[in-house]
């Protein structure tokens, strides 16, 4: 019978940082509010133009509603695969929490028309990514944590 012990190495702690939702709640609430409320459902209008600015060769570069939109849910991805390095208690529920948003994206793109948008899509396809990239990070960080001797 062989000794099972296991070795946490010396300055590598599980963090035990606070309870932080995931981030990408932000955009999918955006995207409601604003489709609902000033764009009366119309999935088009996210085509609208925000601001043009004219650029050095001449060209005009157009901002659009759902160019900010995307603009905001890879800031908040960033900061969602930033949490997902932290292996405290809470990331497995802040993990579950990210699958549950994801889970509404994808319900809401397929049951509602408002949702019917290419920038809609993208920020669900950045939804996964979160949830895949989180589930990633953490096993790989939580194998290197812990060896077998």
């Amino acid at each position: 019978m062989s000794d099972s012990t296991v070795f946490i190495p010396p300055g590598r702690r599980a963090s035990r940082g606070a309870f932080i939702p995931p981030l990408l709640i932000i955009p999918l609430i955006a995207y409601n509010f604003f489709a609902f409320l000033f764009m009366g459902g119309n999935p088009a209008a996210w085509s609208q133009q925000l601001l043009t600015i004219p650029m050095v060769s001449g060209v005009q570069w157009s901002l659009t509603a759902g160019d900010l939109m995307l603009v905001i849910g890879l800031i908040c991805l960033f900061f969602e695969v930033l949490k997902s390095t932290n292996t405290g208690r809470s990331s497995v529920v802040e993990h579950m929490l990210s699958v549950v948003v994801f889970v509404i994206f994808l319900v809401e793109f397929l049951l509602v028309g408002a949702a019917a948008s290419s920038v809609f899509f993208i920020l669900m396809m950045m939804s996964i990514v979160d949830v895949v990239a989180g589930f990633t990070v953490s096993i790989t960080g939580a194998g290197r944590d812990v060896s077998m001797n």
